[in-house]
Parts: structure tokens; C-alpha cells; sequence
């Protein structure tokens, strides 16, 4: 059971959608909790989805799979017993969200629904049931864990449990925050980026210009390399500037936009085809100059920041939510994290324009305000705050407090929902099919489940 308690396995959902179409395979129900049936097919398709994903399937794979969707599915009756709030529109934008992984994942739209062997809408249908009964299983688990807490002496009899020799060795880490200002272009800058694009909307149209080529000459969007400007988008995504985005859905089929303006700079975009709130798209995006005058406004801003910073009339955090442009590290009160939400990084975690210049910083130290190029390919002047730097070593309570705490307090709470799941197990109708019954994983559900062999 601890396996599944913490993390709801995404194989629960998607293993069914992608069996084999036209394949008819005897099914039968393994499992009942409560009113909530389990079939043979849920449990081998989320195996063969795991195999799919170049996951390790262990030997006692069956008995395990059976074991999460059961608890998931207890989970969930409790979820709905408590009246545990799901809306249609979160579970909507999580199956866009599943959806877009896939498209990206086979390399377009129509290779997905080849290989599922059915189309967008019908898996987004396939998919409903199985995202709302994850979202109230999570829901249901953190209502049982929200007010456990941690304290120091519980993370070190945690700590001390491990022989020192079986602790992990890390390498060199960082924990680096910035304060990052984008200079504002003048309008001169601006105009001249505006009668580019329509100047290349009017190519466009005339049929003087492709679009595509347009886009692969003169795009500052760092993506064009790969995909010559186009994109396959949903209108519900949250991953897209909402004002390109909503541009996007008002155009008809081989219509050109009016340049727009955005974060990133300015765009024209081409609807290339739509099916509901599935589009293609083509843009091409302009981001205005800045001159030497404009950067030098930033630099001085920062360098006055920085000296505040230094002299500690203003925390790094007050300056990070007052003045960074940053939409990465600003909720985060600055810090860099990765892609596993940790603030401790590797240097191959950071960009070279950052591990050049941490060499000459020490903790607790500020840069000299730096420009520097995003990813986006946008120039900004930031700061870089030095907050920890460790050499290679094996984990600690000093150096590594922040991540054994977090183990430890992860324990306290497996251990709160096993005996959750030991209380709770006992008061709904369980069925568990012969097959399973000698599972040890099945040990908690078998005592007192009804037995079938119905269907073998």
C-alpha cells in the first residue's frame, strides 16, 4: 500500500485507452469496493501502458496495480461520502493537459489517434471518469494529511535511523534566487517591429510570401529552428500566453492576424485549421530592440536595489515581489527551482551566463546587476543572489535539513494513511476475485472481502 499512498499512479487512467483496437479480450470483475467496480482489463492495460512508458514492471506487477486502484477507488468513495468539491472545469483542463502530453509524445494529433485507434474527443470521453475519481482520491488525501507536521526532533531520530553509510552523496549544489528587470523598448522600436509584421501579413496574402518561410527567416521565437513557426494548440491550454491565445480562436481557416502585442514582444498569427478547441497555427513573433539608454535606466534601477539589499533596509524577498518581471522565481520569492520543485540545483541546472558569474560570488553575496538573453530569447538585466553553495558531500543535518525533513514528514504521513486505510477498509463492501486473494499486496483487503470466480 505505501507505494501507492503517496504518489496516485497515471497508468490507472490512460492504460485503457490505448488497447488495441478491434482486439476482443475476455473481461471479468477482479475487484468491488464499495460501488465501485475493478475489471481484469483495467489492471493488464495499466501494465501494458507501464511497459509502454519504459517503466519497470516488477514481478508481482498485477498484485500491486490491484492494490493502487483499490485504494484509489477507496479513496474515492470517502471523497464523495465528505462531499469533497471536484469542478467539471479542473478535470477538463487536466485531461488537456494528458492530451497535449500524448500529441507531443506521438508527434501529432493524427499519429495519436492512430495508434489509440480513436479520435481526440473520444479519448478526452474515455478519459473523464478515471481524472475525476484521481482528483477526489488526491483531494481525499490531502484532507487526511493537511495538519500533520514535523518537528526538529522528530526529523533527527528520523535522520538517525540510517547508517551513515547508506546515507546519499550529492555533488556541488546551489541555491541561487534573482531579481530579474526586462527593459521596455521605446516606441520608435515598437512602430518599426509593427510595419515588419504587416509588411510580411501583406506578403502573406498576396501570395508573394509563404508564411512558413517568412517565419524561418525573420521569427525571434527560439522554437521556429523545429517546428518553422507552427503549432498545434488547444483553446483551453495554460501553458500559452492568454493573449495569443484568445488572437488564435478568432481567426477563420488561412486568415492572417493584425500584428498584437504580448509579453514576448509582438506577433502575427495564420489559423492554418481548426476542429472545435484543437487548432494549428503559424506565427511569427518580432521582439522590439533596446537601445543602450534603456538598458542603462534598468541597470542603474537594480544597482539601486542591490545597494539596499546590501545594507539590508529591504529583504530579498520584499524586492523580488516588488520589482522582478520574473514569472518563474517571483511566487517563489525569487529562488530558482527545478523541474522536481527543489531549490537545490547542479550547475548543469543553470544557465552559462549564471555559472560564469556565481564563480566569483560568495553565499550571502549580490551581483552587480548582469544582462543576460532568456530562453525565449528575450534580454533582461538581473541580480543573482548567492543563498547556499555546499561541496560534495554525504547527507547531513546541516547542509541537508530541508530534505531529510521533508522525507520525514512524507513517512509521518504513509504511516497516517495506513492506519486511515486499516480504519476504513473494514467498513465497505469488499469483492476481490480468487485470483488476487493470495497476493501478500492483498493482505488488508482480503480479510472479510467476498470471494468470485465469477467470469473464469
Amino acid at each position: 500500500m505505501k507505494r501507492f499512498i503517496l504518489i496516485l499512479i497515471s497508468v490507472y487512467i490512460t492504460g485503457a485507452v490505448f488497447a488495441q483496437p478491434g482486439k476482443v479480450v475476455a473481461d471479468k470483475i477482479v475487484a468491488v469496493v464499495g460501488d465501485k467496480l475493478i475489471l481484469k482489463s483495467d489492471v493488464d492495460n495499466s501494465i501494458l501502458d507501464m511497459q509502454r512508458q519504459g517503466m519497470e514492471v516488477p514481478a508481482n506487477a498485477k498484485c500491486l496495480t490491484l492494490e493502487q486502484t483499490m485504494g484509489i477507488k477507496a479513496l474515492v468513495l470517502q471523497a464523495e461520502k465528505d462531499s469533497i468539491p471536484v469542478s467539471d472545469e479542473e478535470v477538463e483542463a487536466e485531461i488537456d493537459n494528458q492530451i497535449r502530453y500524448f500529441i507531443n509524445s506521438y508527434g501529432s494529433k493524427d499519429e495519436l489517434e492512430r495508434i489509440a485507434g480513436k479520435t481526440v474527443y473520444q479519448l478526452k470521453d474515455d478519459f473523464k471518469q478515471g481524472f475525476r475519481e484521481r482528483k477526489l482520491a488526491a483531494a481525499m488525501r490531502n484532507k487526511i494529511v493537511e495538519n500533520i507536521k514535523i518537528t526538529p526532533n522528530e526529523t533527527k531520530a528520523y535522520f538517525d535511523r540510517f547508517p551513515k553509510d547508506s546515507l546519499p552523496f550529492y555533488e556541488s549544489e546551489v541555491q541561487v534566487g534573482q531579481i530579474i528587470i526586462y527593459p521596455k523598448a521605446n516606441r520608435d522600436a515598437e512602430e518599426y517591429c509593427i510595419a515588419q509584421l504587416k509588411q510580411y501579413k501583406q506578403q502573406i496574402e498576396s501570395g508573394k510570401k509563404d508564411f512558413k518561410t517568412l517565419a524561418d527567416i525573420y521569427s525571434k521565437d527560439p522554437a521556429v529552428r523545429d517546428n518553422h513557426g507552427q503549432y498545434e494548440i488547444n483553446r483551453n491550454q495554460r501553458d500559452l500566453d492568454p493573449t495569443w491565445l484568445s488572437k488564435a480562436f478568432t481567426l477563420k481557416e488561412g486568415q492572417v492576424s493584425a500584428p498584437f502585442k504580448t509579453k514576448f514582444g509582438y506577433h502575427i498569427i495564420q489559423l492554418v485549421s481548426r476542429a472545435g478547441d484543437d487548432a494549428v497555427v503559424r506565427h511569427i513573433l518580432e521582439i522590439p530592440q533596446i537601445t543602450p539608454a534603456e538598458t542603462r535606466e534598468v541597470m542603474d534601477k537594480l544597482d539601486s536595489i542591490r545597494s539596499k539589499l546590501i545594507v539590508g533596509t529591504m529583504a530579498f524577498g520584499e524586492a523580488v515581489a516588488k520589482y522582478s518581471n520574473d514569472e518563474y522565481s517571483k511566487f517563489s520569492g525569487g529562488m530558482i527551482q527545478g523541474k522536481d520543485g527543489s531549490s537545490y540545483l547542479t550547475i548543469d541546472q543553470l544557465d552559462a551566463n549564471m555559472v560564469s558569474n556565481l564563480k566569483t560570488l560568495k553565499v550571502g553575496q549580490y551581483s552587480q546587476p548582469i544582462e543576460y538573453t532568456d530562453d525565449r530569447g528575450k534580454k533582461g538585466i538581473r541580480i543573482i543572489y548567492l543563498v547556499q553553495r555546499t561541496d560534495p558531500h554525504r547527507e547531513n543535518l546541516k547542509d541537508d535539513y530541508s530534505r531529510v525533513s521533508q522525507r520525514a514528514l512524507e513517512e509521518k504521513k504513509t504511516e497516517a494513511l495506513e492506519k486511515w486505510f486499516t480504519q476504513k477498509i473494514p467498513t465497505y463492501y469488499i469483492m476481490l476475485d480468487n485470483e488476487f486473494r493470495q497476493c501478500p499486496e492483498m493482505q488488508k483487503w482480503s480479510k472479510g472481502a467476498q470471494s468470485s470466480t465469477a467470469g473464469n
